[in-house]
This record gives structure tokens, C-alpha cells and sequence, in this order.
């Protein structure tokens, strides 16, 4: 993903414009509420927990029907909040099975310049001219069986739209040009998941599925795709999808949250069954330089910053470790259950619950609550910053938050 001078305005993909969950823009608000800093509040239809992308006037989210019948996208005028475009992509006539705790538009899409990468996993994947609102291309071969139903997002990296398809069938990486839709190279993931009952998978396809984002970053000096599967962390050749390394964690699948990268370690919170968070010195030979078994994370993504690492699990503990050594500095609790992952702007950390509470805490060696603000609904999306704003997204509302 090409990041322009002007990053700040935009907020492209899951994580923002480098992928990380941080925000250099100045004066984004630190307090809220439903009668305070709120620009706009619209109303969205349907059940999904992508987030919002923002590019431009331009803000897009994906939605389903509960039954994922229909899969849809819309774009949303920044300064107004009116709904512009509501664009009902694919038609599902038998859906896979989703969990209650999912929804059928999980995936968050990925805009740029006249362009929006819409993926609802299995059921369909699409290019829509963002001015439009027709379909450039799409796809709907893929053959994976999400077993609880689609959860990992799109990178954009160069021409290639790449992609995990982690399932209790299939599990692979697949680079599509982001022209044309057409497949350049498809990787199957090489683990071996030990999971066979007379000569087949077993049932639980759990330890097989996965719903973590892949992306790519620079590693000793090289382009590395980053990409968390069940059960391994791997590092592919981003243009070849050729496998660098592997590591493993048996003890752990279903891996969610994203990856961070930080001066050449790579920090993957491995997933459920046992939590283990694993910092990575990536090469020919990788090595694992330390564990991290409390607390960690299984759907929020963790932020690396200035040689610490701010951890947050599901049920609400908040962590500060030495990024190099693991050692925790401090570990408090907050009030409320978590799947969004945090955002970093300057030295404020910013976690949003499932309750629709948010923390705004001091990114440092000291913990202290900054502020917590409150909205009407529950808050499963990861939140967008352009500008000075935050767009939020609830279960049933997108707002605009803004001083």
C-alpha cells in the first residue's frame, strides 16, 4: 500500500495507513460522548464488524443481512454523513455457517484513488470504481469453508490484492492482480496440523481456520509478507508468495489478531486454546527470542512503540511489556470485553469495547486513564482517524467524532 505525504486525511485499510494501528494526526479528540464532539451519527444497516475506510470525501463500510443473504457496500460522505451509495454486491443463496459472535461482513476492504477491494471471504470478493459504484471484477472461485464464518482483511501491496484463506478445508495465501482480479500466485500454507482422525481432518475445523490480516513489511532490508495462520506465523516473498520461514505454536489456533513488526521482531499473539504471544527473529533459521503466556490477546491486535509493547485481551487487561525482553511493566484491568483492536495517536492509547465504552490511556512506562467516553452501542470495529476525526463504527451506528 503506497502511503502518500497526506496519510492523516486518509485512513485506507484495517490498521490505517501503514497497517499498525497508529495515527500521526493532530488534535483528534480525547473525550466524547453522545451529546458532545459528534459531527455526525448515521444509522447503518445490517450486522458486520468490518471498519470503516476513509479516502477523500469518502467513507466506505461493508454490511450483511444477519443471514448473509446479501453482502453489500456503502459510501458514506465525510462531511455530511449521508449515505451516498448503498451497493448490494453479491447474492448468497445457501450460506456457510456463522457464528453468533461473527458476522458475514467481518473482512474490512481496502480503497484507493477511484478504487475500493471488497472481500466477504468464500461468498465473494469484488473491485468497485468508487465513483460508480459498478463492479470492476470479482471473484467467487475460491473454495474455503470459514466454519465460523470470514474474519481476515485485504492487503494492497503494489498491483497485487493478497489475502488469507484460512478454513477448516482449505488453507492458503492468494495474490490476485488488483487489476484484472486474476490469480498471480497461490501458496498453500505448509503446516502440518496433526489433526487427522482416520486419515481426514477432524470435525472442529477450529484448528485449522484462522482470521488474522497478512501484511507486508521491510525485514532486514528485505520486503516480507507477514501472515498469521493457524497454528504458525509465516514470512512470504510478497511478489512469489515463495514461504521465507515458518514458526509453529501447537498449542495454539485460531489466530485473529495482526502481527506487529518493530525493529526486525515480530510479535504474533498465536491464537486460542492457550495464548501465547511469540517475539520472532525472523531469517533462514528464525528464531523465537521470548514467550508471553499472560494475558494475551486473541482478537485485539498489539501495538509496538518506542521499545514497548501495549497488549489487550479480550476480557479487558491491559498490558505494557519491554518489547525487547517481554519483562511486564505494568498490567491493570478496564472495564469491558474487547475484539477491536487499540489505536496509538502521539503518546494516548486508545481501546474500544464491546459495551461501547472507550479508555483513552497514556502510551508510557506509567499507567494512567487519560478519559472514558461512552456511546449508545457496542463497538466490535476497529475505528478509523482522518483528519482530526475518529470514525467509529457500532453495532447499528457509523459516527464522526470530532472537536
Amino acid at each position: 500500500m503506497f502511503v502518500s505525504a497526506f496519510a492523516t486525511e486518509n485512513w485506507p485499510q484495517f490498521r490505517g495507513p501503514k497497517s499498525d494501528g497508529k495515527s500521526d494526526a493532530k488534535g483528534v479528540p480525547t473525550t466524547w460522548s453522545e451529546s458532545e464532539h459528534v459531527k455526525w451519527k448515521t444509522p447503518i444497516h445490517g450486522k458486520a464488524w468490518s471498519c470503516p475506510v476513509v479516502f477523500g470525501n469518502e467513507v466506505w463500510v461493508t454490511s450483511a443481512t444477519k443471514d448473509g443473504k446479501q453482502l453489500s457496500a456503502l459510501q458514506i460522505n465525510r462531511q455530511s454523513g449521508k449515505i451516498e451509495k448503498d451497493i448490494l454486491l453479491f447474492e448468497v443463496e445457501a450460506p456457510q455457517f456463522c457464528h453468533d459472535f461473527n458476522s458475514y461482513a467481518s473482512p474490512t476492504p481496502v480503497i484507493e484513488e477511484g478504487r475500493i477491494y471488497v472481500t466477504f471471504g468464500s461468498p465473494g470478493t469484488a473491485c468497485v470504481d468508487t465513483k460508480t459504484g459498478q463492479k470492476i471484477w470479482e471473484r467467487r472461485d475460491f473454495v474455503c469453508n470459514h466454519f465460523r464464518g470470514a474474519g481476515s482483511s485485504p492487503f494492497v501491496y503494489g498491483n497485487l490484492l493478497i489475502m488469507d484463506f484460512d478454513g477448516s478445508d482449505f488453507q492458503f495465501v492468494v495474490a490476485l492482480d488488483k487489476n484484472s482480479g486474476k490469480t498471480v500466485w497461490k501458496t498453500n500454507r505448509s503446516i502440518d496440523y496433526q489433526d487427522l482422525k482416520d486419515g481426514k481432518p477432524e470435525a472442529d475445523g477450529d484448528f485449522r481456520k484462522a482470521f488474522s490480516t497478512p501484511w507486508v513489511t521491510k525485514l532486514d532490508g528485505k520486503e516480507t509478507l507477514i501472515s498469521l495462520g493457524s497454528k504458525a506465523v509465516y514470512g512470504y516473498e510478497p511478489l512469489t508468495g515463495k514461504e521465507l520461514w515458518r514458526v509453529e505454536d501447537r498449542k495454539c489456533h485460531s489466530g485473529s489478531a495482526q502481527p506487529a513488526v518493530a525493529d526486525g521482531i515480530v510479535y504474533a499473539c498465536m491464537g486460542f486454546s492457550r495464548g501465547e504471544l511469540l517475539a520472532i527473529k525472523p531469517g533462514e533459521k528464525p528464531e523465537t527470542i521470548w514467550t508471553g503466556s499472560r494475558n494475551v490477546s486473541l482478537k485485539p491486535s498489539v501495538i509496538v512503540e518506542k521499545g514497548l509493547l501495549f497488549m489487550l485481551d479480550d476480557g479487558g487487561i491491559v498490558s505494557c511489556l519491554d518489547a525487547k525482553t517481554g519483562d511486564e511493566i505494568w498490567r491493570e484491568r478496564v472495564q469491558g470485553n474487547y475484539s477491536a483492536s487499540p489505536l496509538l495517536v502521539g503518546d494516548r492509547l486508545y481501546i474500544f469495547s464491546e459495551q461501547g465504552k472507550c479508555a483513552v490511556l497514556n502510551a508510557g512506562r506509567e499507567f494512567k486513564v487519560l478519559a472514558t467516553n461512552t456511546v449508545d452501542d457496542g463497538i466490535m470495529a476497529t475505528p478509523a482517524i482522518a483528519g482530526q476525526a475518529l470514525f467509529l463504527r457500532t453495532k447499528t451506528h457509523l459516527y464522526r467524532v470530532e472537536e
